[in-house]
C-alpha cells in the first residue's frame, strides 16, 4: 500500500489530500485518509499589484505548517505541493517557494496552466464513468484562473488555462454589494474574451458532456439542490440542466454578501467571491450551449479534481512505486 500527500495551493484556498492506493476503492484508485481545505486567499491583490501580499503569505504558511504536521502524523511516503494561478503571476514568488520548502522539505511546483488542466482532468475522470471515445470537457473554475480540458478514454485532447476566476473578477469588477449591471457586463466581457481564446486551442464543439470541478461549481450545485448543509455525497455526480444551473448562479450573483453568508452550505471564505464565480460558470455554460447544435444541455459536478490528480501523479514517481 502506498500512502501519498497532495497539496493544491490555489488563488483562494489551499487543500490537502492524504490518500492510500492499493487497488480500486469504490470506483476510485484512491482511498481518502485526510481531505482538508482552508481558505487563505493567497491571490489577494495579485491581479492589481503583481505580488503576493505579506498577510496572504502568512495565512498560507500557517496552513502549510498544519498540513506538514498531519503528513508526518499519517506517515505519507510521497509529497507533492502544486501551486497554481496566484503564484504563477507573482513577482515575489521566490518568497513563497522558500517558505513552503522550509515547512515541508519539498520544492513547491509552480505549474503551468496546461499542466494544471491535465491534472484536473485526471482527477475528475478517475471517479466518473468513462464515456469511451466521446470527448468530455472538464472545467476547473478557480480563484485566479479557469482550466478547460477536453479529453476521452485515451487522455487529454486539448487544454487551455485562462485568467478568469472568482477572486480575480471580484477584485477587478464586482466591487459593489450586490454588483451593478455595469460591473456584471464588464465581468462577462472578460469571460467572453477568455472563451474566445480557449476556442482557438480547444475544439469546444466536440464536447459531448461537461464536468465542472472545484468549490465554485460545487457550491452553485448545492444552491441549485437547495441543500440543508454542504454534502459532498449529494453534490458529486449531480447532473443538472443548464437552466437550473443558470437560475442558481443568477440567484447567488444577485444576493448581497449578508444573504450569501446565511446559506447553510456556504463556506465563509467563499461569501465575497461566489458571485463572480457564479457569473463565470453561468457564462461559460451559455457559450457552450451555443456550440455543437445544442448538444450540451446539462453539466455534472465533481468533488474530485486537481487535488486527486496530484495524488495520482505521485504514484507514478519512482520513489512511490
Amino acid at each position: 500500500m502506498n500512502r501519498v500527500a497532495a497539496i493544491d495551493c490555489g488563488t483562494n484556498s489551499i487543500r490537502l489530500l492524504i490518500a492510500d492506493s492499493n487497488g480500486t476503492y469504490s470506483g476510485s484508485p484512491l482511498r481518502d485518509v485526510v481531505r482538508e481545505m482552508r481558505v487563505v486567499r493567497l491571490g489577494q491583490g495579485v491581479d492589481a499589484t503583481g505580488e503576493l501580499a505579506p498577510e496572504a503569505l502568512e495565512r498560507t504558511f500557517a496552513a502549510t505548517a498544519d498540513y506538514a504536521e498531519l503528513i508526518r502524523h499519517h506517515g505519507a511516503r510521497g509529497i507533492r505541493f502544486v501551486a497554481t494561478s496566484a503564484s504563477r503571476d507573482a513577482r515575489n514568488r521566490d518568497v513563497f517557494v522558500g517558505g513552503i520548502r522550509g515547512l515541508l522539505g519539498v520544492e513547491p511546483e509552480v505549474i503551468s496552466g496546461d499542466e494544471e488542466a491535465s491534472l484536473s482532468f485526471a482527477g475528475a475522470s478517475s471517479v466518473l464513468p468513462s464515456r469511451g471515445k466521446d470527448p468530455v470537457l472538464v472545467v476547473d473554475l478557480g480563484g485566479g484562473s479557469t482550466e478547460f480540458v477536453l479529453g476521452d478514454s485515451d487522455g487529454v485532447i486539448a487544454a487551455k488555462s485562462v485568467d478568469i476566476g472568482c477572486v480575480r473578477l471580484t477584485e477587478r469588477h464586482l466591487r459593489s454589494d450586490p454588483p451593478t449591471p455595469e460591473q456584471i457586463a464588464a465581468a462577462e466581457a472578460d469571460v467572453d474574451a477568455a472563451m474566445d481564446l480557449v476556442a482557438r486551442t480547444v475544439p469546444l464543439d466536440r464536447a459531448t458532456a461537461v464536468v465542472g470541478v472545484a468549490g465554485t461549481v460545487t457550491t452553485i450545485t448545492a444552491h441549485a439542490l437547495g441543500l440543508d448543509e454542504y454534502d459532498p455525497a449529494l453534490i458529486h455526480g449531480a447532473s443538472l440542466d443548464l437552466e437550473t444551473i443558470s437560475d442558481a448562479a443568477t440567484s447567488l450573483l444577485e444576493m448581497s454578501r449578508e444573504e450569501r453568508a446565511r446559506l447553510p452550505y456556504m463556506h465563509p471564505g467563499r461569501v465575497d467571491v461566489i458571485g463572480a464565480g457564479a457569473l463565470v460558470w453561468r457564462r461559460i455554460l451559455q457559450r457552450l450551449a451555443e456550440l455543437g447544435e445544442g448538444s450540451i444541455t446539462a453539466a455534472t459536478s465533481s468533488e474530485h479534481d486537481i487535488l486527486d490528480g496530484i495524488a495520482l501523479s505521485i504514484l507514478s514517481m519512482p520513489s512511490t512505486r
